[in-house]
């Protein structure tokens, strides 16, 4: 399992010979090191429908054939404009893939689509595949039940730092303490001046405070999952 950071909450994870984007956030990215006209996938998994995560996700698709996955709300959105390879999921509710399985968590956050129509309810994302379980947090406040997800034994969580429109890095630090993940990835900050962050200084704080390994990421680097 090969995570490629792309800045803001855009990942790209591979799991064999299939390509997985989450968030496809890259044009209007001011950090993005690529455009969407670069990208390959199979699939796209989308945590909410805001911009700048739902983002390129029809460039996307329709060049590449991937299927989206989502809630039902942005499903349904999806195709009522001409996307017919949706899978759609909510909350708590999962799925096996030719990759593994995924299941939608609970994130505390907003979704509205790009027209300002209702996006459902936001979603965290858990992959478990190859023998790891890999949790991508999407944007979201600290809630309690992190602990629960925790006990899914997670490889690495990635979680966002940026404050404002979601943890700072206080309340990321209290989320590594419930997740209690092997590795920790900071995300969503930087992107722009508002959400800017030292995500060193929090990764020494990890260090100090709990016993997950905190890896901080250059925008374009990859990281394997150990095991």
């Amino acid at each position: 399992m090969e995570l490629t950071w792309y800045g803001h909450a855009t990942w790209k994870v591979q799991i064999g010979g299939i390509g997985i984007i989450i968030d496809p956030f890259f044009n209007h990215n001011p950090v993005s090191p690529v455009k969407a006209e670069e990208m390959d996938a199979q699939y796209i998994v989308l945590t909410h429908g805001h911009g700048d995560h739902m983002g390129d996700t029809g460039i996307i698709a329709r060049r590449t054939g991937a299927t989206v996955i989502a809630n039902a709300e942005i499903c349904n959105w999806l195709q009522q404009r001409g996307f017919e390879r949706v899978h759609a999921q909510h909350i708590g509710g999962g799925f096996h893939y030719p990759f593994g399985y995924l299941k939608l968590t609970i994130a505390v956050h907003g979704s509205s689509l790009p027209d300002g129509s209702y996006g459902g309810m936001p979603a965290g994302i858990l992959i478990s595949a190859e023998g790891k379980k890999l949790y991508h947090a999407g944007d979201t406040g600290l809630f309690a039940s992190m602990a629960l997800i925790g006990e899914e034994g997670l490889d690495v969580a990635l979680l966002p730092i940026g404050d404002n429109y979601t943890m700072g890095p206080d309340d990321a630090l209290r989320a590594v303490k419930l997740l209690q993940p092997k590795v920790v990835i900071p995300m969503h900050y930087e992107t722009w001046e508002l959400i800017a962050q030292d995500p060193h200084a929090w990764a020494d704080r990890v260090r100090q405070e709990t016993k997950t390994q905190p890896v901080v990421m250059q925008i374009g680097a990859t990281y394997t999952v150990p095991g």
